[in-house]
């Protein structure tokens, strides 16, 4: 297993790394300037984060894909849709929008406008470069398990199987595209902690044993540390010395 951390502007470092040679990322970028990090993304606007996707299309292994997850900021009233502009701008790149995913928080910030319903989620982007090839749609137990009826229609993935004409419903069932996952508890240094269940989930949906995994806006290291636990090679990149510094601690280098 190889763990290669970068203390480097991403665009530059992305510049760096072979053609076609990830086989996932899972980031999430900068949300409109919602949080400074310190400061270091004050040049951060659509001409940077469209040479990001650019470079991440060319790096990606044909069947790789990218997980971007990204919010919008509301300003004057109005969400910016830069989440949707970004996931346009991929397919323009050449990425398929494998899936249109929503991370759910049970508890999110407080904030917004008082004229609209409290933000409680985030947009996770699948991206990918032709068909994924890996393909590890996790899975959840079906409630009614075991339960019988009336055979309707074609037996498949949807949580139920035809035994002799009689319907069975399966143990288990695909994981909906919307995932429930608590923000972070503990900031570790790092003003938008990625969770480690939904870091986690990502890699096991999207890679296999041994694949390189990649980071560009690595922050405190999250998708590194699963990445690690998980059997996976992986790259970091991060701008900021303090934040790298937390990332290089929880990856454990």
């Amino acid at each position: 297993m190889k763990i290669d951390l970068i203390n480097d502007d991403c665009l530059i470092a992305l510049t760096k790394i072979e053609e076609n040679s990830i086989d996932l990322t899972v980031t999430s970028p900068p949300y409109d300037n919602l949080r400074t990090y310190n400061g270091n993304n004050a040049q951060w606007g659509e001409p940077v984060w469209k040479s990001i996707i650019e470079e991440l299309y060319t790096v990606t292994k044909p069947g790789g894909v990218v997980v971007w997850v990204v919010g919008d900021a509301t300003i004057k009233g109005s969400e910016t849709g830069t989440s949707f502009k970004q996931a346009l701008w991929a397919k323009e790149c050449g990425f398929n929008l494998h899936d249109t995913m929503v991370w759910c928080k049970p508890n999110p910030m407080p904030g917004g406008s008082f004229d609209q319903y409290q933000a409680a989620h985030e947009f996770m982007f699948v991206w990918s470069k032709g068909r994924p090839k890996a393909a590890n749609i996790l899975r959840e137990p079906c409630k009614q398990a075991g339960a019988t009826g009336r055979r309707k229609g074609s037996s498949g993935v949807n949580g139920w199987k035809a035994t002799g004409g009689v319907r069975i419903v399966r143990d288990t069932k695909r994981r909906p595209n919307f995932w429930l996952v608590s923000k972070s508890a503990n900031g570790k240094g790092h003003p938008a902690v990625f969770p480690e269940a939904l870091a986690r989930d990502h890699i096991l949906s999207w890679s296999n044993p041994d694949d390189v995994v990649l980071d560009p806006f690595m922050g405190s290291g999250t998708t590194g540390k699963m990445a690690k636990q998980l059997g996976r090679n992986f790259i970091g990149i991060e701008l900021d010395k303090e934040y790298y510094e937390i990332a290089k601690k929880r990856i454990d280098l």
